[in-house]
């Protein structure tokens, strides 16, 4: 049996996530906004939300250092129906990447999910590209 490519295994990586969080969408990209993975239920455009995502991340950036704030842990925004679109900007290697995921309900649980999710690409981009 061949191994997974890199790509192949961080989509899956998103898609185990997705079933076992309840999302309905994830992607990971870079700053610049280029979808590197993601996982997305039929209806869901993961380009759109990664384009989206990175200029949530700069504008949120830019008004943090305005405030003395180092670059954001988290950043999330909800509508008001409850739907909450969580941003996980993190360091790998020389790269910035972003972990997006839209949560559904208020107090559905991520931050665990999405931890668990950055270790993993940490892991499959050191041994798949890295390596």
């Amino acid at each position: 049996m061949a191994q997974l490519s890199g790509s192949e295994q961080m989509n899956g990586l998103l898609q185990r996530m997705n079933q076992e969080g309840g999302f309905p969408i994830s992607v990971l990209s870079d700053s610049q906004g280029l979808t590197i993975a993601f996982a997305a239920e039929a209806d869901r455009d993961p380009e759109r939300q990664s384009a989206a995502v990175a200029y949530m991340q700069k504008a949120a950036a830019l008004v943090g250092r305005q405030l003395g704030m180092t670059e954001p842990d988290e950043i999330s925004f909800y509508d008001s129906a409850g739907l909450r679109l969580v941003c996980r900007p993190f360091d790998m290697d020389e790269y910035r990447l972003i972990l997006a995921v839209l949560v559904p309900g208020r107090d559905r649980a991520y931050r665990r999910a999405t931890n668990l999710a950055m270790q993993e690409v940490r892991r499959i981009w050191s041994t798949s590209w890295k390596g």
